[in-house]
């Protein structure tokens, strides 16, 4: 899943991308309110960790920003702030969940497993396409009623196609959708992915789900 952070501070940004990268999470980071922006103007993502206290456009403005666009991402603000009034003001802009600094990990743990279960809740529902079943609530993939089993990539890309299904996606926004911005590697792993994910599904008895558009990208018909 991908997560924004926005902290200014650069140990406790670091100590946090260290601890969230280990935990599966693909994660982007931004010191600072403008850059916070121009991540959310340019990706979709699952979670945001949003300091208040932020130089060039302050925390409350990023998220009252990112909600008048239409933003889902979960809103988890972290703060020193621990004033009644501030928490208000926070879950008011379209704030989720509000965590005072200093806060322990395990916290964070908990208030992140919270709101993801909120997500979960809130997932689309499950997609058929004849024997193959998907459910993004669980993110287990069946076919005929057997699991399939998928790494958690392939598990996105599938996910990603069948929720654009009938539109063609390029490589490049498959890429988008599977790494975060720090990734080294090339868009050209998409054809990899796609690769194995259709030889599994092959051998699952799902045959030519997923079509090429040379030149265009893949889709799901």
């Amino acid at each position: 899943m991908r997560l924004l952070l926005v902290e200014d501070s650069d140990t406790l940004r670091d100590k946090l991308l260290a601890w969230l990268s280990a935990r599966g999470w693909q994660v982007d980071e931004a010191a600072d309110g403008a850059a916070a922006l121009a991540y959310l103007d340019a990706y979709e993502y699952h979670m945001v960790l949003l300091d208040l206290g932020l130089p060039r456009v302050d925390g409350l403005t990023v998220l009252a920003r990112l909600r008048e666009r239409g933003g889902t991402a979960r809103v988890l603000v972290l703060s020193a702030r621990d004033q009644v009034a501030d928490r208000v003001a926070a879950l008011d802009a379209g704030g989720d969940d509000y965590l005072v600094k200093p806060f322990s990990f395990d916290e964070l743990a908990s208030r992140l497993q919270a709101l993801m279960r909120r997500s979960l809740a809130a997932a689309p529902p499950r997609v058929s396409i004849g024997p193959l079943d998907l459910d993004p609530a669980t993110r287990r993939v069946q076919v005929d009623g057997a699991p399939l089993a998928l790494s958690p990539k392939e598990y996105l890309l599938l996910e990603a196609l069948l929720a654009a299904r009938g539109r063609v996606m390029t490589r490049g926004a498959l890429f988008e959708a599977l790494y975060d911005s720090r990734s080294e590697a090339s868009d050209k792993v998409i054809e990899v992915l796609v690769s194995t994910l259709r030889a599994k599904l092959a051998r699952a008895g799902v045959d030519d789900l997923i079509e090429t558009r040379r030149g265009f990208g893949y889709l799901v018909p």
